[in-house]
């Protein structure tokens, strides 16, 4: 696909500097630049400021209250250009006082959750609902302290023999001071699929989706399976519906919790639908000018993918003719 890496946390070339994560003086010198600063994260989600994402120097007394039991330390993220240095901070051990915390964990959590050591308009943002507001830069490093805290606070037992594991390596490593097992950061492939036949593209909704919230077909490539072979499993799984050729179009990295999404796009080769209704409330052929019409957010069923997700993108690209 032209354009391919346009996609939200699609990479703005952040300078990851992977060769001085095992490097201890390195780090500390690092943590200790004039420049130095975090993504800080509480609960899964980032620190804003007025509608981007906010940099807290590593100097900043928040960080020292509030640290996640997992996360104690900052993970390394990369160098700037400027040869500043971004890390990670995650303070989930804060808990707010007063405020409302019924939306956390919901499909669509716009709530906005306001820290005392910051200034007015300063607060703590569901990535997904600020995420097509973000600059790539901010964007991508939005994702990846979203992927690699979540990680941690998840894998703080080594799987090999049950002890508690130890951050190492900046963050990119836990290791086991029991057995000396080496763990790293996973990323689970998904297949996501824009399967066409003639003028239309096949959609398909879950059944804990909000109304009209419709989306392209997807699911988790399976051990020893290429990713053409997920893509016509999980679409004739789904819906019954048989592909035949498939070709790749584009990625992102999904950080919720750890996802890379693979853009496809199939040929069908058939058209009659069977929804799967353990996979699927309902699957349905969506012609380009009903299509037209989602985007412009008249059509009377199904309501616009969601901005910064890659199915907005593939479909936005099949309806501008930019697909390879």
């Amino acid at each position: 696909m032209r354009n391919a890496e346009q996609v939200t946390f699609g990479g703005s070339g952040l300078d990851r500097a992977a060769h001085i994560r095992g490097d201890e003086a390195g780090m500390t010198a690092a943590l200790a630049h004039d420049k130095a600063a975090c993504v800080l994260m509480w609960r899964g989600k980032v620190l804003m400021a007025e509608g981007a994402l906010a940099m807290v120097p590593m100097s900043h007394p928040v960080l020292g209250q509030g640290l996640s039991r997992q996360i104690d330390a900052p993970v390394f993220l990369g160098v700037e250009a400027s040869g500043a240095p971004n890390f990670a901070c995650d303070i989930s051990g804060w808990t707010p006082q007063g405020l409302d915390l019924s939306e956390l964990g919901q499909f669509r959590d716009t709530s906005f959750q306001e820290h005392p050591d910051f200034p007015p308009g300063y607060g703590f943002a569901e990535i997904r609902a600020v995420m097509a507001d973000l600059s790539p830069h901010d964007a991508e490093l939005a994702a990846t302290a979203k992927a690699i805290v979540n990680w941690h606070g998840s894998h703080g037992f080594c799987a090999a023999c049950g002890q508690p594991s130890k951050i190492t390596q900046a963050g990119w490593q836990r290791t086991c001071p029991a057995c000396n097992t080496s763990h790293f950061p996973r990323t689970d492939p998904v297949v996501i699929m824009l399967i066409t036949h003639g003028n239309s593209v096949l959609m398909g909704r879950n059944e804990n989706w909000p109304e009209g919230m419709f989306s392209l077909l997807a699911g988790f490539v399976e051990p020893g399976e290429t990713i053409e072979a997920a893509v016509r499993r999980e679409v004739v799984e789904e819906s019954g519906v048989r592909v035949g050729p498939v070709s790749y179009l584009a990625s992102q990295p999904w950080p919720f919790p750890a996802s890379l999404m693979i853009g496809c796009r199939g040929e069908a080769t058939s058209t009659e639908i069977t929804v799967d209704p353990t996979e699927l409330q309902e699957a349905l052929w969506v012609t380009r000018e009903d299509m037209m019409d989602v985007f412009a957010g008249s059509h009377p069923k199904i309501r616009p993918a969601r901005k910064g997700a890659i199915a907005h993108f593939l479909l936005h690209n099949w309806l501008a003719d930019t697909l390879d």
